[in-house]
């Protein structure tokens, strides 16, 4: 066994793991196992089951539980034998075949059981909260003894990884074994690993996890199982050709050389017998009722019956002719509107007629052929939302219909609106009802008798027909094409006068009405109408009235049949002898076999003769085209072929011989219509006829098809007058031919066979596959007790150019999550086995929520329609991206460097210019700047307190908009005074303090103080009281990095810090001396600290990155004042400028503003804490107005609150006078590229209070330099260009016009401060690049950070981030780099100094990008897209995981429309980014953390989701 083990577990390098087909793998898999094979099957006394993996080895003992697979073929065998017994089976007969039931158990035994991981839920979602349904937070929701990976082993109780609020918490952990390719999964394996196996775990989670998180066994278990699945061998991808690194194409699927082509001769039209030449045949079908009404009245010709299967009215042939001319008179005569008539002949009528009233219908019908109107029959709309209804109100409409047809019961049913009237139905044109009840209508006067014309071309009526897209079409028959078919369907039915037939369709449409309403009456038949409430009660009704009415003839559909077969039990004294033909409508649906075979099974003991099963093939547009004849006509012997599904799906017919396991049984349809001509096509394309072993479209040429669709003449020229070509291109006759969408081929005997409809047809990679085949195939996986049979809708939806497979079942109530996620298993490895084919998407919704089509069934179009819109709100999805997408384009190999000098000459050749630009220069511009005289920012403090003492230099303002503090000069100089004066005996030089203070002017002057002592201060944002939890060990952690020996704060933040809850969220004996800076004694310092050189550290400035990672950087002295100078140069910043700033002042270009620039210039700042627009969403903007602020600054949050807040309020905020026209520029300060669709938003909203729209801009800063770009008050405006996504991924820059596919807007960050140089240089080797090409930003400036202050000596790491050198070109200059990737570009315009204006790009931080598939994706651009899919979206974020794409959403909405969103996200990330998202989380609104900036934290959000803190409403795991 251990050496079987270890020859598994290092697979040969041949068995690696994407090169090797299925088959081969078997194959290789067979060998291995040769020799053990013997030895296993020998130890009886441990019995093991193996499940095999590439590469994986699960062994398992096998327990009490019984295997899955239950129905051994000898138990299907047994159960055709004695199907008596088992007539409550639950599975759907019509989709039943045990051939196939079989077919699907041995595939399955094929795969053995892999294991998937489950979906996690929240208990609120699930359908109901079973014990077992529920995992608990702490184990793998994997059952533990199907193969699911093992917790190993628990760590000491002393990790520091604990988090000290739950000194009891266990953290179990899950081996993440990346590269090895054993996973264990049994307990004794455990010998396995070796002993300080918690050491390793630990270990190899550090690892994994950025911030040494410990990793929850549930979620990485689930992602361990996701990765293990996604390794099997997949099949062959298809050949991938060349692909240019700009035009990703995508593979085009080749051809398999090996496929079936078809090999027979062109397939010869085939004609069915002439029509028969009958004496006193009526010239059209209202003669015949005039000749029968007066001839025969007694006559019964419509028998109608109640729920309870009791006759309730018979109507007479005499009956139907005086109410039908009793109402076409009054249609004609009575019925006006301002004295004109209403209707006049060849107007369209609607008739609306439940299906429990087949009587008032027929007259209603034969009531408008009278009165030479054409009848539009429609479905009674129950509520203003049925499914489609919209559509046939589109028909109604196009069909110019303004009068409704109904019974007075059904209108009185139907929705109301306020007046009483009936409602107007969404997209249905303004009807007037009509009730042809008795009372209504009038008795003609004896001289008025109806026209009578022979059958003409005009149109008799219109059917409505739904596509397979959910339009709806009317198609049009004429006079004569129904009086055609009626003699046709007599001739081929041997339908002779008075024979009693019993009709359980649709009489309104299709079979139900030719046979039921027109035919019947041609030939004076009586119809006893079964409806289909009456089937729902008693399902044996039809068979009771074929022996009641000893009815000759029956019509009927499959699931009739089947449905007779569960309640025949009850039934002993029913005699079907009278019946010479049963005519099954469905008879094209090849699963109407097995229903045939099962009732004949049953039946036949009870006189059915098998030869009276007549199968019929029709389709809305060519009506009847061929039907199975009585057996008394002596027709030759039915016929059935057994075809292989692999050669279908390849349009060619293979008897299938060997491959017992994928096979389709199909019953011919018998013989063409009479005076019918047809013959098969290709599908696609020209017309062609096939060959004789190939599958096409069936075409019909005959006087009794449809004539058109109704004003849809495109859709008609190709439907209804096609013109079939030999191969040469020779029409093959000069009449046009219908398109019956039937698909099938004709067999021996000029029998007709059909083997799909082109509505189930769905195109999977060049194969066809029939939505009826995927159905049986799901049926048949056992057991049935997850979902409603017959309840499964399968359709296919186009995503990356090809179509995907969806399958949506309605789930019952009570079948477990487990089981249900069990069955969903099942049935897609069914599916792969038996029709080689992946299915995209399996959802299961709760019962009863698919939308019904009018008789039963499942309304597939809506279905689908509900899918890609999110509405199906599934209770359980599967999506398998990763098995079906095989046409991604090839991933990206990286091109070997082209070397640096040649980049310089090819540069030159093209002429195109390096890419550096850089801001005005500092030592030209001659400004009256005073501040410039010192060197040091305090010094020009003290300057400002003698020189202007009174000159105010902020105000802070509150909630309320009021003024909450200000300062000027001199309060400020001696607030500081102060706070140096209490450290100075305190501190010693040099010493770190952190401030903690919510931001406000005392911020301002213990900084100003700790500079005036000599001491380094670190700003730090306060706790939040309500989230200690959260925010306190932040605060922790940037006090011990920045080394700070003091805390300098309020009274009351003191108080928080030593507080008990502080001590529950970090070690409140380890801070260090915290003093408040509240009541200090008023002393003035001996004398103020002098730095002896300017490049002494100042501050230090720490942020938090949206990687998650603390970067602490230092400033000094010099650094400070030419930031303060570039600043003031850039704004033109006075003393007697105002400037707002509602910004967070802890770090970056917001600290600088609030802190140091004022002091600096002189100007005056109002500051606006962001913390206040919470209460207060105007508080800014009214600020700005009151204010009349010129200059102002803002970060994205405050914008995103303004937006949100305020965008349905610009009126209120009028009429408070609020004004933005004194705002010149307003600067969004970002560290990321431009968020354009916020700032266009934010500009248009407010463009009502006088907001320009040129005055919105951003700012670029980050780590390295705080502000390289800001817009400033000159220069241009900033700029947008369009570039290629596409391109963009492969680190390429390309510009597009605006609107083109996959265009991404980029806007210009501001423009380049004074004193800054910017250049781009290649990633890789460190070399300048030419305008307009992609690579890091690079910047050189009087006030870059000197370097990052870290703990952990990383400096050699970071050294090149701060002075690096290019490697060729210029290499003298040192420079930084910003870890942002970007370009730059000359414009036209012309800055400030009359040169060309550079503009600076920023795609991107380099850190945050995602590299997948060989190509750099910003997470940011797969983010639009994923809240662009759906309205329920709030937020999203993305983040990898072992190379799986992981997006967290945040749902916005109701709980149950989470599951939605699974397969939106992967369609939208599929389509517009060619990438396979990995595992969808759906989370409440409010989860993704959003730093200070608006930013993403990506990194915590992915820590967290791996220690399982997240809470999500749903996580699916796509395989």
């Amino acid at each position: 066994m251990a050496e079987l083990m270890t020859h598994l577990s290092d697979p040969p390098p041949s068995l690696s793991v994407w090169d090797i087909t299925q088959k081969g793998y078997e194959k290789k898999r067979g060998k291995l196992l040769a020799p053990y094979i013997p030895q296993i099957q020998g130890k009886a006394e441990r019995p093991a089951r193996f499940l095999f993996r590439t590469g994986f080895i699960f062994a398992r003992a096998v327990s009490g539980k019984k295997p899955l697979i239950q129905a051994s073929s000898q138990s299907a065998l047994q159960g055709s034998k004695h199907n008596k017994s088992r007539v409550a089976n639950t599975r759907d007969e019509r989709f039943r075949s045990d051939l196939h039931t079989e077919a699907v158990q041995a595939a399955l035994a094929k795969y053995k059981e892999r294991k998937m991981p489950m979906p996690s839920k929240r208990r609120s979602v699930l359908v109901q909260s079973s014990v077992e349904a529920c995992t608990p937070p702490d184990t793998s929701s994997a059952s533990e003894d199907e193969g699911s990976l093992r917790r190993q082993g628990r760590l000491p109780h002393s990790t520091p990884y604990q988090g000290h609020g739950h000194p009891a918490v266990e953290h179990w952990f899950n081996r993440v074994i990346q590269g090895s390719s054993v996973t264990t999964s049994n307990t004794t394996a455990h010998a396995a690993l070796n002993a300080n196996a918690a050491a390793t775990a630990l270990a190899d989670l550090m690892a994994h996890t950025q911030l040494g998180v410990p990793v929850n066994s549930r979620v990485s278990s689930k992602i361990q199982q996701l990765l293990n699945t996604l390794k099997r061998p997949k099949r062959p991808p298809l050949r991938e050709f060349f692909v240019d690194d700009f035009e990703e194409l995508l593979d085009v699927q080749q051809p398999d050389p090996n496929q079936p082509k078809p090999e027979g001769q062109q397939m010869s039209p085939l004609e069915g017998e002439p029509l028969g030449v009958v004496t006193n045949w009526p010239p059209s079908l209202p003669a015949a009722l005039q000749r029968w009404g007066t001839t025969q009245p007694k006559s019964p010709c419509l028998t109608a019956l109640d729920n309870a299967g009791k006759p309730v009215y018979t109507l007479t042939y005499g009956k139907l002719w005086t109410r039908s001319q009793k109402l076409a008179y009054t249609l004609l005569n009575k019925l006006s509107t301002r004295n004109e008539p209403l209707l006049m002949p060849g107007d369209r009528v609607a008739l609306v007629f439940p299906n429990n009233d087949p009587v008032m219908f027929m007259v209603a019908f034969y009531g408008c052929l009278l009165a030479e109107l054409v009848p539009v029959p429609i479905e009674v709309p129950l509520t203003r939302k049925d499914a489609g209804s919209q559509q046939i109100g589109f028909l109604l409409g196009s069909c110019g219909v303004t009068l409704a047809l109904t019974t007075d019961a059904c209108q009185k049913g139907l929705p109301k609106a306020q007046t009483g009237e009936v409602a107007t139905f969404k997209g249905w044109p303004r009807l007037l009802w009509f009730v042809t009840d008795g009372k209504h209508v009038v008795k003609p006067p004896k001289d008025w008798h109806p026209p009578m014309r022979e059958a003409s071309n005009d149109i008799a009526y219109i059917e409505y027909k739904t596509s397979k897209e959910g339009s709806t079409m009317g198609i049009t028959v004429s006079h004569s094409a129904m009086l055609a078919h009626c003699h046709a369907l007599t001739q081929a039915c041997g339908y002779t006068e008075a024979e009693t037939i019993t009709n359980v369709l649709d009489f309104k449409r299709e079979a139900g009405l030719w046979h039921g309403v027109l035919t019947s009456v041609m030939n004076r038949m009586h119809v006893i109408s079964i409806p289909y409430s009456l089937m729902k009660v008693n399902p044996l009704s039809w068979i009771q009235k074929v022996h009641t009415y000893k009815a000759r003839v029956a019509v009927v559909k499959s699931r009739d049949m089947h449905w007779s077969l569960l309640a025949q039990r009850d039934q002993r004294d029913i005699s079907l002898t009278s019946l010479r033909m049963l005519i099954v409508a469905d008879g094209a649906n090849p699963w109407s076999i097995s229903s045939c075979d099962a009732f004949l099974n049953v039946f036949q003991a009870r006189g059915l003769r098998p030869e009276v099963i007549c199968p019929c093939a029709s389709s809305s547009e060519a009506m009847t085209v061929a039907i199975r004849r009585p057996p008394e006509m002596g027709v030759p012997p039915p016929g059935k072929a057994v075809l292989s599904m692999g050669g279908l799906s390849h349009s060619v017919i293979r008897v299938d011989t060997e491959e017992k396991l994928s096979v389709l049984t199909v019953q011919d349809v018998g013989q063409v219509l009479p005076g019918a001509l047809i013959c098969v096509v290709r599908v696609e394309g020209t017309p062609y006829l096939c060959q004789t072993d190939e599958v096409g479209e069936i075409c019909m040429s005959s006087g009794s098809t449809g004539v058109a669709y109704y004003g849809l003449p495109g859709m008609t020229k190709n439907i209804f007058e096609t013109i079939p070509v030999t191969s040469s291109g020779v029409p093959i006759n000069d009449r046009p031919f219908t398109r019956t969408s039937l698909l099938g081929f004709l067999g021996p005997d000029n029998l007709v066979f059909v083997v799909g409809k082109m509505d189930g047809l769905m195109v999977v990679s060049g194969r066809r596959h029939n939505a009826d085949d995927v159905v049986a195939t799901a049926l048949a996986v056992e057991p049935m007790k997850f979902v409603y049979r017959g309840r499964i809708a399968v359709f296919s939806v186009s995503v990356l150019h090809d179509e995907r497979i969806v399958v949506v079942a309605e789930q019952r109530p009570d079948a477990s999550e487990e089981d249900s996620f069990q069955w969903m298993s099942r049935v897609l490895q069914a599916i792969d086995s038996i029709h080689q084919v992946g299915v995209y998407c399996l959802a299961l919704v709760p019962a009863n929520t698919l939308p019904k089509a009018p008789l039963g069934g499942i309304h597939i179009s809506e279905t689908k329609q509900r899918f890609l819109e999110g509405a199906l709100h599934p209770c359980n999805v599967l999506m398998c991206p990763h098995t079906c997408v095989t046409n991604l384009p090839k991933p990206r190999q990286k091109q070997p460097e082209v070397g640096p000098a040649s980049m310089i000459v090819g540069n030159l050749v093209a002429g195109k210019r390096i890419a550096q630009a850089c801001g005005r220069d500092v030592a030209q511009l001659e400004d009256n700047d005073q501040a410039r005289k010192f060197l040091y920012i305090q010094d020009v403090l003290q300057w400002r307190a003698q020189a202007t003492p009174d000159h105010p230099l902020f105000i802070l303002l509150n909630a309320k908009g009021t003024v909450a503090s200000t300062a000027s000069c001199l309060q400020l100089h001696k607030r500081a005074e102060r706070v140096g004066a209490a450290l100075m005996g305190r501190l010693n030089t040099g010493d770190h303090v952190a401030l903690v203070y919510p931001p406000g002017i005392d911020l301002i002057a213990t900084f100003y103080g700790c500079l005036y002592a000599g001491c380094v201060p670190v700003t730090v944002r306060p706790p939040h009281p309500q989230n200690l939890a959260t925010t306190l060990p932040t605060v922790k952690m940037i006090v011990e990095v920045s080394k700070s020996v003091c805390i300098l704060t309020t009274q009351a933040i003191m108080k928080l810090l030593k507080s008990k809850e502080a001590a529950a969220a970090v070690d409140i004996k380890s801070w260090p001396m915290v003093l408040d800076t509240d009541d200090l004694p008023r002393k003035k310092s001996p004398q103020m600290y002098k730095p002896p050189t300017p490049e002494m550290l100042a501050y230090l400035d720490f942020s938090v990155s949206t990687t998650g990672i603390l970067a602490g950087v230092k400033m000094s002295h010099a650094a400070t004042s030419a930031l303060c100078r570039s600043i003031k140069l850039q704004c033109e910043l006075y003393p007697s400028r105002q400037i707002a700033i509602c910004l967070d002042p802890y770090c970056g270009l917001g600290f600088a503003l609030w802190c140091l620039c004022s002091v600096y210039s002189g100007h005056q700042s109002i500051l606006v804490p962001p913390l206040e627009l919470e209460s207060n969403a105007s508080l800014w903007l009214a600020a700005v107005s009151q204010y009349k602020v010129r200059v102002t600054f803002c970060s994205y949050s405050v914008m995103e609150m303004c937006t949100k807040g305020l965008g349905s309020q610009t009126e209120a905020l009028r009429l408070r006078n609020v004004n933005l026209a004194c705002v010149r520029t307003c600067m969004v300060v970002a560290e990321e590229r431009p968020r354009i669709a916020l700032t266009q938003s934010f500009s248009k909203i407010f463009k009502d209070l006088g907001l320009s729209p040129r005055a919105v801009s951003t700012t670029f800063g980050c780590r390295v330099n705080v502000a390289i770009c800001l817009q400033g008050t000159s220069g241009p405006d900033p700029t947008t260009v369009y570039v290629d996504m596409r391109a963009l991924r492969h680190d390429r820059v390309r510009l597009v016009e605006r609107g083109s596919p996959h265009s991404l807007p980029l806007m210009e960050s501001g423009k380049i401060l004074p004193g800054v140089k910017v250049i781009i240089a290649n990633t890789e080797t460190k070399g300048p690049l030419g305008d307009s090409h992609l690579g890091e930003i690079w910047v050189s400036s009087p006030h870059n950070a000197t370097g990052y202050y870290t703990v952990y000596g990383e400096e050699a790491l970071h050294a090149d981030h701060f002075n690096t050198k290019l490697s060729f070109g210029d290499t003298q200059t040192v420079w930084a780099r910003t870890g942002y990737l970007g370009f730059l570009r000359r414009t036209e315009l012309t800055d400030a100094s009359g040169e060309r204006h550079d503009a600076l790009y920023v795609v991107g931080s380099l850190d945050e990008t995602l590299e997948l598939r060989g190509m750099r994706y910003h997470p940011i651009d797969i983010e639009t897209s994923v809240i662009r899919s759906h309205k329920s979206i709030a937020e999203c974020a993305v983040f990898t995981w072992t190379n799986l794409l992981v997006v967290v959403v945040e749902l916005e909405g109701s709980e149950q429309e989470a599951l939605d969103l699974v397969a939106l996200v992967t369609n939208v990330v599929l389509e517009e980014h060619y990438l396979i998202v990995g595992v969808v989380v759906v989370v409440d609104p409010g989860v993704i953390p959003i730093n200070s900036r608006g930013e993403k934290q990506r990194m915590h959000l992915r820590d967290g989701f791996l220690a399982d803190q997240l809470d999500p409403i749903y996580v699916a795991y796509n395989m």
